[in-house]
C-alpha cells in the first residue's frame, strides 16, 4: 500500500475522534506509517512496546560517517566524525511534525579568531563541567588535522555559545580503532573516567591502583600473532583511568583489556566495560570471546600478545561477568536514566558493530560482583552500530557508521503500555559494601590497619573480596606483612598471600615461598584452590626463576603424583608447569591426554557465551565467513593446547612418541580456524622442532606437515591463493577490468580462483563443488558479464525466494538467522552455516513470534575482493565458459 492510500485512509478514521483528539492521533499514525515504509526502519527488529525512527543520515549531506555523541547542557547533540569534524544537533521533540534535525559544523572561536585547525577525528565525547571533552584519536602524520591524539577540553570563555579555548589535558601514544576511546562522567559527577585500547601506552599517572610491576606472566610458550598483529604490545593492554575535571591528577584504574572501547555506571556506581575478541584466534585454546567486564578498583583482565592471554581462572586476574561471543565492541551504556519499563532500568545496552546487535544485559548481584542475562533489545542486518546515549527527554538515540560507511541517527523510545515511571535503587549487598571497604586502601603509602582489615578477607568465599584484599597488601610494604604470608596456616588465605608476595618482592625469598607452597595439603583444596595454587607456582618461576635442588625436586613430587588431573582445566596448569620443570613421565602423561576425545570439564574451557556463533554467520556475512568455516570442521582446542606446551619440552622423548607428537601436526593443518590457526599451528611445530637431534630436523619437518604450507607458514597449500593485491570492486570497475574482452585468459588459473573464491564451497560447475547454492555450469548462457558481476559483488541486491535468509523472532526477546528450510506442525528447520549446510537447528514454534525475510543473500559479498584484475578475468572467463576448458577465451598453451 503506498504512503498516500495509507495517509487518506487514517485521515477517514480520524473523523470518528473528537476535534480535540484527532491530529495528536492522526500525526502518530502518519509518522508510524511513514516509518513503515521507511527502509532504515523496516530493517531494523526492536523488542516489543519499542519504536524506532530514523532522524539524519550524516553521510548523505557530506558530513562524514559519525561515531561519537553528548548532549550539552542545553539539550543539544555534539557528534564527532570518525575521520573529520563535530557537529552541534538541535533534535525535534518526540511526536514533532518536524523530525529533522538542525546540524551546524562546530567552529571553535568566532570572527577573525576562528582557530583553523579546528576540532574533530573524536572517538570521545563528554560535555561535563561546563566543557566539551574530546578524546581525539589520529595518525601522526595527518596533514589535514595536525592535532595529536590525547583528551583535549573545550571551554566557551565569554558566554556566547561558541567554544572559544581548546586545552589539551594529556597527549596519549597510540591511534587507530586500539587507540583513544571514551569518555564518561563519575558516578558523584566530580570526575571523569577514560578508557583506551591496547594500541595505546599507558601514561605516566600520579596513582596506580593496579600495581605498575606487571609482567606477560605466562609459562605458555610465547607465539605471537602469525599475521602481526600487536606484535609489540605488551602489558598491561587497554586501560582505564579516572582524573579530575582539569586533567591535573591521573589514577590507572583497570587494565588487562584486549579493546574495550566504552565503560558505563550502573546506578549504584560499578563500573563496566564491554571488551573485544580476537577474532583471527577462532579455534585456538586461548580464544577469548567479546564479554562483558566488571571493572573494579584495581582489577586486572588478562589481556597479552598472542597466545599468552591469562584464563579467566587465573587469581591474580578477574573472570567476565558474561561472555557475549563474536563481535567487534564499541558502545557500553547503562538504561538508569531511560524512560523505559523498570525491567531495563537496571541493565546495560552493549553494542556490538560487527554484527548489528544492540544487546541488553541484565545484571543480576551476585555476591560483590554481578551475573548477568542476555536478551536482544534491536538488531539490524547491516546496522553497523558506533555510539549511543540517553537523551535529555529519557529516549536512546545512536548512530551507524564508522570505516566511513554510510552513517544514520536513531531514536527509540518506549510507546507500549506498562510504567517508566523511575525505580527505586535497591541498596549495595553486604559483599559489594566489604569490597568497596577494602578498595579504599588501594593507594600508595603504609597504613597498618589497612593489612589488618584486608588479611582475614583472603580466604573469603568470594572471589572479588579475595581479590580486592590481596590488592591491598600489594599496596602495603611487603616488611610489613611478608613473614605473616609465609606462616600463614589457612591454605587459601596463604595461597593469596603468597601470590602477592611473589609480585610484589624481590626474589630473595623464593626458596621459603616455594617451600610454603608445598607444604599446603592440596589433595584437601577444591579445584579452584588448586588451580589458585598452580598459579602461584607459575608466577613463583616466572618472577623468580626456576626452582633448583631439593626444592625443585618436592614440587615435581607434589604436581606429579596430581597429574593427570580429574579436570581439563587443571591438566592445563599441571602440563604446563611441570613441562617447564623437565618432570618425569610429563611427555608421556601428556600426550596420553592428547589420546582422549573429550576430557572432563572440556566444555567448561570453551567459554560459554551468550550469543552463538552460528546465529552470527548470516547477520554479516563478511565476518560470518571465518565462523562458518571453523563450525565446520572445529580444531580439537584441548589438543591444541597440549601440543603447544609440549613445543618447550627438551627431555623425556623416545622416537615413537616423537613420531606420534609430529605426526598430530600434520592432521591439524586440515582443521579450520581464525585467520591465523594455521600459522599458530606452525609456529608451535617450529618450536618443537629447535628441540629434536640435528639430523632428524628434517625428517620430522617433513613428518608435521611441512609440505602442506606456503612459505611463511600462514596458509596451506591446498589450492592456489590469490597473488593480488587485491581492491574494493565495484561493478563499475570490475566491468571496466574487463570491457576490454577475455581473450587469452588462464583457464587453470580460473578454476582456482572459482576455488579459492570460496565459489566452489556452495555452487557446483560441471559436477564440481557445493550444492548449497543454483548450479554455475549454464550461467554464460544466461547471464551477461554485468548480471555476474552485480551478483557476485553485490549478492543481496536480488535475493530468490529459494536461496533467502530468515529472521526468526523469539518469545524470549532473541532472534535468529538463518535459511528456513523445512517445517513441520511443531518446529521450523533453520540452516545458519552455507560451508555446513547440514547442521540444522530445531526451533519450536510455540516459541516464535514472527517469521520474515532477512533480505541478505546465503552468499558472501565481497568475494572477489582479494583478487588482481588478472585474476578476475581469469575467474569471470572460467565463469563465462561454464567451466570449458576449449572455450575460445583460454588460451592455446
Amino acid at each position: 500500500m503506498s504512503l498516500k492510500k495509507r495517509t487518506l485512509i487514517l485521515l477517514f478514521a480520524a473523523a470518528a475522534f473528537t476535534v480535540a483528539n484527532s491530529f495528536t492521533y492522526l500525526k502518530k499514525q502518519v509518522l508510524a506509517s511513514m516509518d513503515e515504509e521507511n527502509p532504515k526502519i523496516k530493517k531494523l527488529r526492536l523488542s516489543e512496546g519499542f519504536r524506532a525512527e530514523h532522524l539524519y543520515s550524516p553521510s548523505e549531506e557530506d558530513e562524514g560517517s559519525w561515531v561519537a555523541m553528548t548532549f550539552d547542557d542545553k539539550g543539544r547533540m555534539i557528534t564527532s566524525d570518525q575521520y573529520g569534524s563535530l557537529y552541534r544537533l538541535k533534535i525535534p521533540a518526540i511526536g514533532s511534525a518536524s523530525s529533522k534535525p538542525k546540524v551546524e559544523k562546530i567552529k571553535i572561536g568566532t570572527g577573525a579568531n576562528i582557530d583553523k585547525v579546528g576540532m574533530g577525528y573524536a572517538n570521545g565525547l563528554l560535555y561535563a563541567f561546563n566543557s566539551l571533552y574530546v578524546m581525539i584519536n589520529n595518525g601522526k602524520n595527518n596533514k589535514d588535522f595536525p592535532r595529536s591524539s590525547g583528551l583535549y577540553r573545550l571551554q566557551d570563555t565569554n558566554n556566547d555559545d561558541h567554544f572559544d579555548k581548546i586545552t589539551l589535558l594529556k597527549e596519549l601514544v597510540g591511534q587507530g580503532e586500539h587507540g583513544p576511546h571514551s569518555i564518561v562522567l563519575s558516578p558523584d559527577g566530580k570526575s571523569l573516567y577514560v578508557i583506551a585500547g591496547n594500541h595505546t601506552d599507558v601514561p605516566e599517572m600520579d596513582g596506580y591502583r593496579l600495581p605498575s610491576n606487571w609482567q606477560e606472566d605466562n609459562l605458555f610458550p610465547l607465539i605471537k600473532d602469525p599475521r602481526g598483529h600487536a606484535n609489540d604490545r605488551m602489558a598491561p593492554g587497554g586501560w582505564i583511568a579516572n582524573l579530575d575535571p582539569e586533567g591535573k591528577k591521573w589514577e590507572l584504574v583497570s587494565a588487562g583489556y584486549r579493546n574495550a572501547f566504552d565503560l558505563a555506571f550502573n546506578e549504584v556506581g560499578d563500573l563496566f566495560a564491554y571488551d573485544a575478541d580476537m577474532e583471527w584466534d577462532f579455534g585456538q585454546p586461548w580464544y577469548r570471546p567479546t564479554r562483558i567486564n566488571h571493572s573494579t578498583s584495581g582489577s586486572e583482565h588478562g589481556w597479552r600478545t598472542g597466545n599468552s592471554k591469562w584464563s579467566p581462572s587465573y587469581p591474580d586476574n578477574l573472570p567476565p561477568v558474561i561472555n557475549i561471543g563474536q563481535g567487534s565492541p564499541t558502545n557500553l551504556l547503562h538504561l538508569k536514566d531511560a524512560k523505559f519499563p523498570a525491567k531495563y532500568r537496571s541493565s546495560l545496552l552493549a553494542f556490538d558493530w560487527s554484527f548489528g546487535i544492540m544487546h541488553a544485559i541484565h545484571l543480576k548481584p551476585e555476591g560483590a560482583s554481578y551475573t548477568a542475562e542476555r536478551e536482544e533489545f534491536l538488531s539490524g542486518i547491516p546496522l553497523p552500530l558506533t555510539d549511543g546515549t540517553i537523551g535529555p527527554d529519557g529516549a536512546l538515540y545512536f548512530l551507524t557508521g564508522g570505516r566511513r560507511l554510510e552513517s544514520d541517527l536513531y531514536r527509540v523510545s518506549y510507546v507500549g503500555s506498562e510504567s517508566t515511571a523511575p525505580v527505586a535503587i535497591k541498596p549495595i549487598n553486604a559483599e559489594n559494601q566489604l569490597r568497596r571497604d577494602l578498595e579504599k586502601y588501594h593507594v600508595a603509602g603504609a597504613d597498618k590497619s589497612a593489612i589488618k582489615k584486608a588479611w582475614p578477607e583472603l580466604s573469603n568465599s568470594d572471589r572479588f573480596i579475595r581479590y580486592a584484599a590481596r590488592l591491598v597488601l600489594e599496596h602495603q610494604p611487603v616488611s610489613e606483612w611478608q613473614s605473616k604470608a609465609l606462616s600463614e596456616k589457612n591454605a587459601v588465605a596463604k595461597t593469596q598471600a603468597l601470590i602477592s608476595l611473589i609480585r610484589m618482592g624481590d626474589g630473595s625469598k623464593k626458596n621459603e615461598i616455594l617451600n610454603a607452597l608445598s607444604s599446603i595439603n592440596y589433595k584437601s583444596l577444591n579445584e579452584g584452590e588448586q588451580l589458585d595454587i598452580l598459579r602461584a607456582f607459575e608466577l613463583a618461576f616466572l618472577r623468580m626463576g626456576e626452582p633448583e635442588g631439593d626444592t625443585k625436586a618436592k614440587v615435581i613430587a607434589l604436581l606429579s603424583s596430581e597429574y593427570p588431573a580429574r579436570t581439563a582445566q587443571l591438566n592445563r596448569s599441571l602440563s604446563k608447569v611441570l613441562l617447564y620443570l623437565d618432570a618425569p613421565g610429563a611427555v608421556d602423561k601428556t600426550l596420553a591426554l592428547m589420546e582422549i576425545e573429550t576430557e572432563p570439564g572440556t566444555e567448561s574451557l570453551m567459554e560459554e557465551t551468550a550469543t552463538a556463533s552460528s546465529d552470527l554467520i548470516l547477520r554479516n556475512p563478511q565476518y560470518g565467513s571465518d565462523i562458518a568455516k571453523m563450525l565446520a570442521n572445529m580444531p580439537p582446542m584441548q589438543h591444541t593446547y597440549y601440543a603447544t606446551v609440549l613445543s618447550m619440552a627438551k627431555k623425556g622423548w623416545t622416537e615413537k612418541t616423537r613420531a606420534t607428537y609430529f605426526s598430530w601436526f600434520k592432521k591439524a593443518l586440515g582443521y579450520k580456524g581464525g585467520l591465523s590457526y594455521v600459522g599458530f599451528v606452525d609456529r608451535a611445530r617450529k618450536l618443537a622442532l629447535k628441540n629434536v637431534p640435528e639430523d632428524k630436523i628434517e625428517y620430522y619437518n617433513q613428518l608435521s606437515g611441512a609440505e602442506l604450507l606456503t612459505s611463511n607458514g600462514n596458509d596451506i597449500i591446498d589450492m592456489t591463493y590469490p597473488k593480488g593485491p587485491g581492491k574494493r570492486w565495484k561493478v563499475e570497475s570490475a566491468e571496466k577490468a574487463i570491457k576490454g574482452g577475455l581473450s587469452g585468459r588462464d583457464f587453470k588459473n580460473g578454476k582456482a580462483m572459482f576455488a579459492a573464491t570460496t565459489c566452489k564451497n556452495c555452487h557446483t560447475m560441471r559436477g564440481e563443488g557445493g550444492a548449497i547454492g543454483p548450479d554455475l555450469t549454464q550461467l554464460g548462457t544466461r547471464f551477461s558479464s554485468k548480471d555476474m558481476l552485480e551478483a557476485i559483488i553485490d549478492p543481496n541486491a536480488v535475493v530468490s525466494d529459494q536461496y533467502a535468509a530468515s529472521q526468526i523472532s523469539l518469545k524470549d526477546g532473541n532472534s535468529l538467522v538463518g535459511r528456513l528450510v523445512n517445517e513441520d506442525n511443531k518446529a521450523y528447520y533453520i540452516s545458519s552455516n552455507p560451508f555446513a549446510p547440514e547442521m540444522l537447528e530445531k526451533v519450536l514454534k510455540s516459541e516464535v513470534v514472527s517469521v520474515k525475510s532477512s533480505q541478505v543473500s546465503m552468499m558472501f559479498p565481497g568475494l572477489i575482493n582479494s583478487l588482481n584484475e588478472d585474476e578476475l578475468k581469469d575467474l569471470m572467463a572460467y565463469l563465462m565458459s561454464g567451466g570449458n576448458e576449449n572455450n575460445k577465451m583460454f588460451s592455446s598453451k
